[in-house]
């Protein structure tokens, strides 16, 4: 990784803990089983990238570029996403844990997250209009002058939102979650 482009490239199996990594250029690249937790990867740009079964924990993302990048089976805990450059920022998620993460003010429509976990992730000020959110468990996740317009939470659990501080226009949610909307009121829903 000491070139400055790499493209379609495949690392596999990297160790980088602890490490500084930046003012690199990653397109068309495939990360799989590598470790780059606890690292500093500010700087960066990653444009039509793949992350596979990564632990990518505590990863310095500040003024990364992260153009249409998807996760797969990785462990991204505590990720300031928020630090990431905002031009054409597109992310995905799938298997992944988000525990501790911070979307604060991102620009996010259309983003699709499945079958993950986000325990405590801050979506404060973030626009996740026609957003996804499959089988995640949002438990205490911060929701805040979040746009959630038509956002998909039919099959998301263990949320708590606020309709009053979060537009959320033609939003989906199942009838068993409708006590995650509710919870300020401190009502008993049978």
């Amino acid at each position: 990784m000491e070139s400055l482009i790499h493209v379609q490239k495949t690392f596999e199996k990297v160790v980088y803990i602890d490490k500084r990594i930046n003012h690199r250029e990653f397109d068309d690249c495939v990360f799989k089983n590598s470790d780059f937790s606890n690292s500093d990867f500010s700087y960066n740009s990653f444009i039509d990238c793949e992350f596979i079964d990564c632990n990518l924990s505590m990863l310095n993302l500040g003024g990364t570029s992260l153009k249409t990048v998807r996760f797969k089976n990785c462990k991204l805990l505590g990720i300031q996403f928020n630090a990431c450059e905002d031009f054409l920022f597109s992310v995905e998620f799938q298997d992944c844990v988000l525990d501790y993460s911070l979307f604060n003010n991102k620009k996010m429509p259309k983003t699709k997250f499945n079958s993950c976990s986000m325990k405590e992730t801050s979506f404060i000020g973030t626009n996740l209009t026609n957003s996804v959110f499959d089988n995640c468990n949002l438990d205490n996740a911060i929701f805040n002058d979040t746009i959630l317009a038509a956002a998909d939470f039919t099959t998301a659990y263990n949320y708590k939102i606020d309709p009053e501080f979060n537009p959320m226009k033609k939003a989906k949610f199942s009838t068993r979650g409708i006590a995650g909307l509710l919870d300020k009121y401190d009502i008993k829903i049978e």
